[in-house]
């Protein structure tokens, strides 16, 4: 799944303030992800996030 910094994801399950979209602020063998509904930050393994991707919002670009 090709995902990108900056781009805004749905995942499968929701955060516990029952938001399930997330913004990408960095990449590598984990992701950095931020909480769209309270703006929590949370790092998550490459391997749990690819499987728990529901979909990606890509951010448009200049």
């Amino acid at each position: 799944m090709d995902v990108r910094v900056g781009d805004i994801i749905d995942m499968k399950k929701p955060h516990p303030c029952g938001s399930k979209s997330f913004s990408v602020l960095r990449i590598g063998m984990d992701f950095k992800i931020r909480c769209c509904g309270c703006g929590h930050e949370i790092m998550v393994a490459r391997s749990k996030i690819t499987k728990n991707i529901k979909t990606v919002h890509r951010t448009e670009e200049p």
